[in-house]
């Protein structure tokens, strides 16, 4: 079953992997193991052939999502919420919607599009190629992220992040945010074959930035990565 949105066919995640998740999200430790996890992705093998393909394609890479789950309960010392996390696959080229929000008790998954940064691909060929986490180097940064809060800085509304690992431990420091630009549209997307690049920020196009902040409010993980 997919649901429409922007114009686009998204996956509404197998009934069985919205209950089991669900279950064990509200369990009494709020602990969800990996194992239990992927089994509930499991189910998504279980959608009837012919619309198997579109649901890969919308939803992020199995891989990807175990490593998520991991996160959440290797930093559970910051008491991130288990209701929804973000997944970005900077495998993916530019032009399509490769940041997905990933809701764990409704069982769905919303890909939105989002630029990487510059340093991470000098010749804007619309591919990630590395990741830094040095100052002055433009690019993104791999790992996991905390969100914090809301500020109205130079692109308007945004969100702090906290990087949680070695790999973007700098991400404060650095000014990474969650903030919308003009040249993050589904417009150059589709015109261009690829979107414009940030300074290593996860920059989303002005009209996901409602549903990004929203979904992905204080104290919720995103996951950034290439599998």
């Amino acid at each position: 079953m997919r649901q429409a949105y922007k114009g686009l066919y998204l996956p509404t995640l197998p009934i069985g992997f919205a209950l089991l998740v669900s279950k064990r999200i509200r369990s009494p430790r709020h602990v969800i193991s990996r194992r239990y996890f992927l089994a509930a992705l499991g189910s998504i093998a279980l959608v009837r052939p012919g619309h198997a393909a579109a649901a890969a394609a919308q939803s992020p890479p199995m891989s990807l999502l175990s490593q998520a789950l991991g996160a959440l309960e290797r930093h559970s010392h910051f008491s991130p919420e288990r209701d929804v996390v973000g997944v970005v696959d900077f495998s993916a080229p530019s032009a399509a919607p490769r940041f997905h929000i990933v809701d764990l008790l409704g069982g769905t998954s919303k890909p939105v599009l989002v630029a990487h940064g510059r340093g991470s691909d000098p010749e804007h060929s619309g591919w990630v190629h590395s990741f830094s986490n040095s100052s002055g180097s433009n690019a993104s940064s791999a790992g996991a992220y905390l969100t914090e809060g809301i500020y109205e800085g130079r692109h308007g509304s945004s969100r702090h992040l906290r990087g949680l690992e070695q790999s973007n431990s700098n991400a404060a420091q650095r000014g990474l945010v969650i903030h919308s630009a003009d040249y993050v549209s589904y417009g150059l997307a589709g015109a261009a074959g690829k979107i414009g690049r940030s300074e290593g920020c996860l920059a989303v196009a002005g009209i996901d930035l409602a549903t990004v902040l929203g979904r992905l409010g204080p104290r919720r993980l995103i996951f950034v990565r290439k599998c």
